[in-house]
C-alpha cells in the first residue's frame, strides 16, 4: 500500500464531508424536527434493562427540553458489523446523535462530523472523568464524545469444567504457557478449552492489544518510534494467538452469538474459559444465573506485567446535523453534567443496565453506594483488573484493517508471524507518512 492516506480515504465514505449536512430521509418516525439518535440498544434491543435506560433517558429530556430526541434502533449486524452508519454519513443522511467506539473515533473525527462538546461541559464535570479514559475521545484538549462507562477484558472460567477435568484453583492459568497447557486439558469432544475472538474487526483488534502490550509490543504512532510495528512483542503475541487455534484450544468459530457472548459459550459448556469483558457478569447473571464461574487477570508472558484494555461506547453529536448545538447539549446533559440526576443515570447504566465501571469518579462513588461491588466478581474487576487497564487505541480505518489482516493471517491461515509483522510494519510506515488527521494519541 504505497499511497498516502488522505482525510477522505481514512473516512472511507463514512462521514459527511463538505455539503453533507442534509439529514432528510434518515429514517424513523414522527416529529420531523426531532433529533434522530441511532444506537443498538433501544427500542427493541435484546436486553430490556438497557432498552429501558435509553427510553427513560430520552423521555426525561423530552419532558423538559427541545427539540425532541427520538431513538432509532439499528441492529448490531448493521451498526457494528455492517456499513449502515458509515454510508448514512456519506449520503448526507447521518443521525444527529449516535454512539461511537474509541476504535472508530478517528473515522468520524477526521471526517468532520464529531461536534465539539467542550463548550457544554463545566470544568468540574471534565475533571470528574478519569482523564486517560476521556483522552481517546478528545483532540487537542477538546472533547468530541462522552463515554458511558466500560469494562476491562479478563479471563472467565467455568468451575464445573475445571472440576470435570480434575483441575483445581491452583491450575488457573497465570502464564501464556499455562494457558495453552491447561486449555488443552480442558478441551473435550463436547467443548473447547477457551474462546477467543476469531472474526475480523474492531473487537478482535481490541482483544489483541493487551497481549501485544504484555509482550512489550506497540503500535506506530503510539510508541516512541513512530512508523515501527514493534517486531519482538508483536511476533510473540501473534504466535500465541496462532498456537491457541492450531493446538485446538480455541475454536475457529465461537458458539452462541460470537466471542463476546458469555451465555452462548461459557454458559452453554461450549468452552471452559472465555476471554471477554466485564459485561459478561451481567449477561451471565441474566442468562445463566446458576453457573459457578470466576474471573482472573489475563495470563502473562515471561517478564510481562499485568495489563488489559478497556473500551466503551460514547455519545457523539453530528456537527453537520440539523441542530448540532442541541445535539451537543443533549450529550452533555445525558452523560457530562454534575447534576445529581446525571450522575445517577451514569451509575445506574453501569450497575443495572450493564456490568460496567463508570468512567466518572462521582458515578463510581454512587455505584459503590448502590451496592454494585458487593459482588465479588465485580470487585475483582474494579480492584484487581481495572488498575492495569489502558484505553482502547484509536487508529484510522486503514491501520485498523492492517492489524486485523495480520491477526487473521496468523491466527486462522497459519502465516509466519515474523513475515506478517514485517509486511504490516511497511503498511503502517507508509500510511503514517502521509497521515494528516488527528493525533493517534
Amino acid at each position: 500500500m504505497g499511497r498516502q492516506v488522505s482525510r477522505r480515504t481514512l473516512l472511507r465514505g463514512a462521514a459527511g464531508l463538505a455539503g453533507a449536512a442534509t439529514l432528510a430521509g434518515c429514517g424513523g418516525g414522527g416529529d420531523p424536527t426531532a433529533l434522530r439518535f441511532w444506537q443498538f440498544y433501544s427500542p427493541g434491543g435484546g436486553k430490556p434493562l438497557q432498552s429501558k435506560w435509553f427510553t427513560d433517558l430520552v423521555d426525561a429530556w423530552n419532558a423538559e427540553n427541545s427539540p425532541r430526541v427520538e431513538l432509532e434502533f439499528v441492529p448490531n449486524s448493521q451498526y457494528v458489523d455492517g456499513p449502515k452508519l458509515q454510508t448514512s454519513f456519506s449520503a448526507g443522511k447521518g443521525p444527529d446523535l449516535f454512539v461511537v467506539s474509541p476504535g472508530d473515533f478517528l473515522r468520524y473525527y477526521n471526517g468532520g462530523v464529531l461536534a465539539d462538546l467542550t463548550p457544554y461541559l463545566t470544568e468540574e464535570a471534565r475533571a470528574d472523568f478519569y482523564p486517560e479514559l476521556l483522552e481517546s475521545r478528545s483532540v487537542d484538549g477538546r472533547v468530541h464524545a462522552l463515554p458511558m462507562g466500560g469494562g476491562p477484558l479478563a479471563m472467565y472460567y467455568s468451575v464445573p469444567a475445571f472440576e470435570a477435568a480434575g483441575l483445581a484453583e491452583g491450575d488457573l492459568p497465570r502464564t501464556w504457557d499455562q494457558l495453552l497447557d491447561v486449555g488443552e486439558r480442558l478441551t473435550t469432544r463436547e467443548g473447547f478449552g477457551a474462546v477467543f475472538e476469531t472474526a475480523p474487526g474492531y473487537f478482535q483488534n481490541f482483544t489483541f492489544y493487551p497481549y501485544l502490550w504484555m509482550a512489550g509490543g506497540g503500535l506506530p504512532g503510539l510508541v516512541d518510534e513512530p512508523g515501527r510495528f514493534d517486531s519482538n512483542g508483536t511476533v510473540a503475541a501473534l504466535q500465541l494467538f496462532q498456537d491457541l487455534v492450531s493446538r485446538g484450544v480455541v475454536p475457529r468459530t465461537p458458539g452462541g452469538g460470537g466471542a463476546s457472548d458469555l451465555v452462548g459459550n461459557l454458559g452453554s459448556g461450549y468452552c471452559a474459559m472465555q476471554y471477554a469483558g466485564m459485561w459478561g457478569v451481567a449477561d451471565l447473571r441474566r442468562g445463566k444465573p446458576d453457573l459457578e464461574y470466576g474471573v482472573l487477570p489475563l495470563p502473562l508472558p515471561p517478564g510481562g506485567s499485568s495489563v488489559t484494555a478497556t473500551g466503551g461506547w460514547a455519545f457523539a453529536a453530528n456537527a453537520q446535523g440539523r441542530d448540532p448545538d442541541a445535539a451537543a447539549r443533549f450529550c452533555a446533559w445525558a452523560l457530562g453534567s454534575m447534576d445529581a440526576a446525571c450522575v445517577e443515570r451514569v451509575a445506574r447504566w453501569c450497575v443495572e443496565a450493564q456490568s460496567y465501571l463508570p468512567y466518572r469518579r462521582s458515578a463510581m462513588r454512587r455505584a459503590e453506594e448502590l451496592g454494585a461491588f458487593e459482588d465479588a466478581k465485580l470487585r475483582t474487576f474494579r480492584d484487581t483488573i481495572f488498575p492495569g487497564a489502558r484505553g482502547e487505541p484509536r487508529l484510522p480505518p486503514e491501520l485498523n484493517k492492517a492489524v486485523s489482516d495480520v491477526l487473521q493471517a496468523c491466527q486462522l491461515n497459519g502465516a509466519d508471524p515474523s513475515r506478517e509483522v514485517e509486511r504490516a510494519g511497511a503498511i503502517f510506515a507508509s500510511a503514517l507518512e502521509g497521515y494528516a488527521g488527528a493525533p493517534l494519541v
